[in-house]
């Protein structure tokens, strides 16, 4: 099969097999939209799965025997306004899990402000509705095509590094010893340096949602954490944000 002609009367070659039979999970809150989208997808080779919560859409890509059940995504398509957790919600805890399946945001927040809070909680892109299926499907093709597949294993800040398959973290060359609990907030400020991250997001991300949390049990840790790796480098690259919460300070 060869595609039509591009600009210039150039031809692009054809999508890849694998590119056209890839797993979509489609999470859209409209159920008409979300079944015309399915149909769609299906038309055009692609395996399809479907939801309309995101509680769900974050157990179908991260619960091991959900994603045995299902079978894993390649690209998720993923609606703004959801039951349950929110698109942003769903993209942020994604990635805070490490979870990087490239995610199409799609939704009718199509202002600056919406697409770019869209990127910093994770989206690969960004498609504002009412949309054409035609330029949907475009759309995920170029994001398989830029998977590399390499899962990411070390976090990198300035000299603070993260090993996420091993726990262990650097300071330049001197180990620091850091709890579980610790290695998780410390990784949600370093996928993110510079961005403001939200008590409550951070407590969401690494607690879970049900999880009753003392209100000053993250202000602990962050304590802890700056006693670990900011003060005995002379450093203070966590920041507090009045009012907002905490950031760690975008390397220069």
């Amino acid at each position: 099969m060869t595609a039509p002609p591009g600009p210039r009367g150039v031809t692009f070659p054809a999508c890849r097999a694998e590119e056209a039979s890839a797993h979509v999970l489609v999470v859209e809150d409209d159920a008409g939209l979300r079944s015309a989208t399915a149909r769609y997808l299906a038309e055009e080779g692609f395996t399809v799965s479907e939801t309309g919560d995101g509680n769900e859409a974050l157990a179908m890509l991260l619960d091991p025997v959900r994603r045995v059940q299902a079978g894993p995504a390649d690209v998720l398509v993923l609606d703004l306004l959801l039951r349950g957790l929110n698109g942003r919600e769903v993209c942020f805890q994604l990635r805070t899990a490490g979870c990087w399946v490239p995610v199409l945001m799609a939704t009718a927040a199509g202002e600056e402000e919406d697409r770019i809070q869209g990127f910093h909680d994770g989206a690969d892109d960004y498609i504002v509705k009412p949309y054409s299926l035609a330029e949907l499907v475009l759309r995920l093709r170029a994001l398989l095509r830029r998977r590399t597949g390499a899962p990411e294993t070390v976090l990198a800040a300035g000299d603070l590094r993260l090993d996420l398959v091993e726990g262990r973290v650097w300071r330049g060359d001197t180990p620091i010893d850091l709890s579980r609990r610790e290695s998780e907030i410390l990784a949600m400020l370093m996928r993110r340096p510079g961005i403001v991250l939200s008590r409550d997001s951070i407590r969401r991300a690494v607690w879970g949602r049900d999880v009753a949390v003392s209100p000053n049990a993250l202000d602990q840790y962050i304590v802890r954490l700056r006693r670990k790796v900011d003060r005995p480098f002379g450093r203070s690259d966590i920041e507090t944000v009045q009012g907002l919460g905490y950031r760690l300070r975008a390397a220069r």
